[in-house]
C-alpha cells in the first residue's frame, strides 16, 4: 500500500442534509490514512452550523484558493460540475461521490466510498481526461462566473420570449440560421445530459467531438450536427426580446442580442477519477435502462 500523505480538497452542495453522514464517513476513512483534508467553506459551514456537525479537518478554503492532489466532490452530477469549474486548469483529479439521484459523472456510491479511498493508495484507479469548452463574448456583455463548460454550454430565449433566431458559423464558414426555443453545444461528457433530452446523440468520450443541438427547432428537417472539437462555433442572436439566455453548464447570464457568442474548445481538459469496477457502457446501460424488461 502506498504509505504517501495525500491532501484531498472536499467540495459539496449545501442542500441536502442526507449528505452530512457520507461526509462523515468519508472523512474518517481518510484520516485512518493520515490525509491532510480541507474543505470549501460554504459546504464546511453547511455541515458545521447547518447540520450542527462538528467536522475536525486541517482547513478551509473559499474559491480556487486551495492545493489538493485530489478534490472530491458530494453529490450528484451537478455538484461535480460546480466542482470540476473550480478546479479550473488546476488539473487535479475529481472524484464523484454520487449521493444525487442520476450519477454519470459522479459514479462512487456511499457504500463504495471505503474501497474507493483504498483505491487511491494502491494506485488502483484510472484518470480520464474529458474535452472542456468555452465561451467568449464580444463587446460590454460578459458571462458571469466561470466561462468554461464540462457538459455544455446553451444560448436560449428568456422564459416568456418567443422563439430566437440564431444565425452560426464554424470555423468562420456560414452553417445555417436556427429558428429555435435555443442552441446546445455539447461535449461528450454532456451528450447524455440537455442535448440528449432534446433529441442529441450518444458520444462516447474522448472521440475529441462537439456536437450542436437545437431545442424545439421551428423546422423538422433540423437535425443534430456532430463537429471536431477542434471547431471555432460562433453565434449571433436575433430576439423579439432584444435579450437572450448564456448558460454554462447550467449558469446562465442574460446578454444583449447584439452580443456574438464564441465557442471552442479550452485550453485544458478536466480530469476524472474512475475506478476498475466502473466502466463507461456498463454505466450507460444502467442510467439508460437499455435491455431491462418493464413488463
Amino acid at each position: 500500500m502506498n504509505n504517501e500523505k495525500l491532501r484531498f480538497a472536499i467540495f459539496g452542495n449545501e442542500y441536502q442534509a442526507k449528505k452530512s453522514q457520507a461526509i462523515q464517513k468519508i472523512v474518517a476513512i481518510l484520516q485512518q490514512h493520515e490525509a491532510e483534508i480541507v474543505m470549501d467553506k460554504p459546504f464546511y459551514d453547511f455541515i458545521t452550523e447547518g447540520q450542527h456537525i462538528a467536522m475536525k479537518v486541517d482547513g478551509v478554503f473559499e474559491n480556487g484558493d486551495f492545493d489538493a492532489d485530489f478534490a472530491i466532490s458530494m453529490g450528484g452530477d451537478g455538484t461535480l460540475l460546480k466542482t470540476a469549474a473550480r478546479v479550473g486548469d488546476k488539473g487535479t483529479p475529481v472524484i464523484g461521490v454520487n449521493i444525487g439521484r442520476l450519477g454519470f459523472l459522479a459514479d462512487v456510491n456511499p457504500s463504495e466510498i471505503e474501497s474507493a479511498v483504498a483505491a487511491i493508495y494502491e494506485g488502483a484507479y484510472d484518470v480520464q481526461e474529458h474535452e472542456v469548452i468555452k465561451i467568449e463574448t464580444d463587446g460590454s456583455d460578459t458571462v458571469k462566473g466561470s466561462p468554461y463548460a464540462l457538459n455544455d454550454i446553451a444560448v436560449l430565449k428568456r422564459d416568456l420570449a418567443s422563439m430566437i433566431s440564431v444565425r452560426v458559423n464554424v470555423n468562420g464558414e456560414y452553417l445555417m440560421t436556427y429558428q429555435a426555443d435555443g442552441l446546445i453545444v455539447t461535449t461528450p461528457t454532456g451528450s447524455t445530459a440537455y442535448s440528449l433530452s432534446n433529441g442529441g446523440p450518444i458520444i462516447t468520450p474522448g472521440t475529441g467531438t462537439l456536437c450542436i443541438t437545437a431545442v424545439a427547432p421551428h423546422s423538422l428537417n433540423v437535425r443534430p450536427i456532430i463537429l471536431p472539437d477542434t471547431a471555432v462555433i460562433t453565434m449571433k442572436v436575433e430576439s423579439r426580446s432584444h435579450n437572450f439566455l448564456a448558460a454554462v453548464d447550467g449558469r446562465s447570464t442574460s446578454l444583449d442580442e447584439n452580443t456574438v457568442v464564441k465557442i471552442s474548445k479550452a485550453p485544458y481538459a478536466a480530469r476524472i477519477v474512475r475506478f476498475n469496477e466502473h466502466r463507461y457502457f456498463s454505466t450507460l446501460r444502467e442510467k439508460m435502462m437499455w435491455g431491462m424488461d418493464q413488463r
